[in-house]
């Protein structure tokens, strides 16, 4: 049977591929986009645009909160 299986299902290997290459995009986008160090970087860039006028008050507060979260979020998924 392995070899029919084989045979019928070697039309569906290059939708696995692409498959497993979208899974791995979508791992490394979520482990960048919750990674402490870049969520950190990104909060001294909110401040720093702030000190220089790039961004108002309520605009770098907003981003604040949003990277805020997303930190508390990445602390989450790090526990076990």
């Amino acid at each position: 049977m392995g070899l029919f299986s084989a045979l019928f299902t070697a039309p569906l290997a290059p939708l696995r591929g692409t498959v497993w290459v979208a899974e791995q995009i979508h791992q490394e986008a979520e482990r960048q986009h919750y990674d402490p160090g870049n969520i950190r970087r990104q909060l001294r860039d909110v401040e720093a645009a702030r000190n220089s006028g790039d961004l108002d008050q309520e605009q770098a507060a907003e981003l604040e909160r949003e990277l805020v979260a997303r930190l508390m979020e990445s602390t989450r998924r790090r526990q076990p």
